[in-house]
């Protein structure tokens, strides 16, 4: 099947916010990680567009992802992918909790923290054909890391993910070169 939004392209135009674009140029690999993934199937193929490698939890259903970006940026909705184009339907996510710049989150200590938004998922809307799901776009507006934690799945052993494409854009930051020009126009 084609894809989509291939990396870069349009995904969605808003008249408020203008063109969005895909994220996953903006992501800083280097701060990255995911905890309890499987050796073979770490978190940095879910970036690379070929869900039959993907990202797996290692000992039972449960995966933290964690994603963080060069700079800030406004996250309007998000594509997840199921593992293996769908081959293995027990495994895919049906509850994620998504945290908003919060750094070093376990499996011992997430339930001390208010997520930000939780993610019910059905089948459906993992699948590649499916449209990218809104978020709660006022609570994605200066993002510098997103932390997903992956708490069950549809009945499987383990969880896995096929793709994430993240759909936003760069947080405009004022140059300081700027105010200047416009002090010596006073």
């Amino acid at each position: 099947m084609t894809d989509l939004f291939p990396a870069g392209a349009s995904a969605v135009d808003t008249e408020d916010e203008g063109t969005l674009v895909d994220l996953n140029s903006k992501i800083e690999s280097s701060e990255c990680y995911g905890r309890n993934e499987a050796a073979g199937f770490p978190m940095t193929n879910l970036f690379i567009g070929d869900s039959r490698l993907g990202c797996k939890s290692d000992a039972d259903e449960q995966l933290i992802i964690h994603v963080a970006f060069k700079e800030f940026v406004k996250i309007r909705s998000i594509k997840l992918t199921e593992y293996n184009n769908g081959m293995d339907p027990e495994c895919n996510p049906s509850k994620i909790h998504i945290f908003v710049n919060r750094t070093n989150i376990g499996f011992e200590d997430w339930e001390d923290v208010d997520p930000t938004q939780t993610l019910h998922l059905t089948t459906e809307q993992l699948k590649e054909s499916a449209d990218p799901i809104s978020l709660k776009y006022v609570k994605y507006q200066r993002v510098k890391n997103l932390t997903f934690f992956i708490e069950d799945n549809q009945g499987g052993e383990v969880s896995a993910l096929g793709g994430m494409k993240l759909f936003g854009k760069p947080v405009q930051t004022p140059k300081m070169s700027d105010f200047n020009k416009s002090k010596e126009g006073m």
